[in-house]
């Protein structure tokens, strides 16, 4: 075929199919005597498979990725490509519902008696930008695809030094212990990654601490708090590797399991080839509303901002049934004071690696998360595993 033949068999024009050749996206052959081109079934194919990306909204540098692992048989590469595209589309749909409700509460505003206070809007408009904002600045500061091969060893690493100091000091924990060691030890490639302490100095070596002490017990009772019912639709928001999905998964749960990371995603279908396991992150869930029966995390909600904290609330909200069930596994404060405390104690102790983690994360309130969660329509219970580490169950009132 010509160049009007495929265009026409196409349904688009000749001027997009050139823009295609220059992006080197397609390369047809030329005949050799007149330097025409000549489209193969071949090229057609490809170029309705460029239209259909296209369709979706896809970028032209994704689009050459994704045609590269078409060409080389890639299946999963290329689904990584279209779920994250669906990421993208689902953060649009859900940023656009939200200029539509704060649209409809200025309607509602300006349909109140008397006369229009304009600051409101004002302040409504403000509240929508910082939300937007929040939505679109998050990114993996931390490059877990980086960190994926050896995460599990480092789980089970540091569960084990935590057991061996708790049996040593007859506790579960140590009051001037600091949980931020996966971190530091990420932008510290000098530390060891099998014992991720927070310091090499003998000071702090004696009052280290992990970020997964208390690992297994906290899995173990987010799980049981859960406990799904057999075939009960359920999503792990920050996966990693799947610990925490795969614990549901053997409870007779339904699960999927979503992380930004495609390297702890490919390791959690490797462990947990039955698990729907999906690209995204908390902020744009990639599903329809009211899609879970229930919704958990562990040791991921700390990565995100007090008001990306907020919008990861309303997305587990919004996707789970009128009865679903929020689990939270992290680490957090008790309240201000605890926080306050905290950080006292650790500016004392001359932590500077302790403290810098602590500006760089933010540990939740619980006692904050609770009153939103209650103000919601839930019911709130949550136990303690060491200093930070609490597990909290949120179930909406019958």
């Amino acid at each position: 075929m010509n160049i009007k033949e495929a265009a026409s068999r196409l349904g688009i024009s000749a001027r997009a199919i050139r823009f295609y050749e220059e992006k080197g996206l397609i390369l047809p052959a030329k005949q050799s005597s007149n330097g025409y081109r000549t489209y193969t079934e071949n090229d057609i194919w490809r170029l309705q498979t460029i239209a259909a990306l296209r369709e979706i909204g896809m970028s032209l540098q994704d689009i050459t990725h994704a045609l590269g692992e078409i060409d080389q048989g890639n299946q999963q590469r290329l689904e990584e490509y279209l779920e994250l595209q669906q990421a993208v589309m689902y953060a649009q749909w859900i940023e656009l519902k939200r200029m539509m409700d704060t649209t409809q509460r200025m309607i509602d505003l300006n349909r109140q008696d008397g006369p229009l206070d304009v600051s409101h809007l004002h302040d409504l408009a403000d509240s929508a930008r910082r939300l937007r904002e929040a939505r679109q600045n998050w990114h993996d500061r931390w490059n877990y695809d980086t960190q994926a091969a050896i995460h599990d060893q480092r789980v089970q690493a540091a569960g084990s030094a935590s057991n061996g100091q708790a049996n040593s000091e007859g506790s579960h924990h140590s009051d001037n212990a600091s949980p931020i060691s996966d971190e530091i030890e990420a932008s510290h490639p000098h530390h060891n990654a099998d014992h991720p302490t927070l310091s090499a100095s003998k000071d702090t070596v004696q009052s280290s601490f992990y970020l997964y002490h208390n690992y297994d017990e906290a899995l173990e009772q987010t799980a049981h708090w859960i406990s799904p019912a057999l075939g009960e639709k359920g999503l792990d928001i920050g996966t990693g590797t799947g610990n925490l999905a795969g614990k549901l998964l053997q409870h007779g749960a339904d699960m999927t399991a979503i992380d930004q990371s495609r390297e702890m995603l490919r390791r959690c279908r490797t462990k947990y080839p039955e698990m729907h396991v999906k690209l995204g992150n908390f902020l744009a869930l990639p599903f329809a509303d009211h899609s879970f029966d229930f919704v958990v995390s562990s040791f991921a909600f700390h990565h995100l901002s007090p008001d990306q904290q907020l919008l990861a609330l309303q997305e587990m909200q919004r996707v789970l049934t009128s009865r679903g069930r929020i689990g939270l596994t992290d680490l957090m404060f008790v309240d201000a004071a605890h926080r306050e405390a905290y950080v006292r104690e650790a500016e004392l102790s001359g932590h500077e690696e302790q403290l810098r983690a602590l500006r760089e994360r933010h540990f939740p309130l619980l006692d904050e998360l609770c009153r939103w969660l209650e103000l919601q329509g839930y019911v709130t219970k949550h136990v303690q595993h060491n200093e930070l580490l609490h597990t909290l169950l949120a179930v909406p009132l019958r």
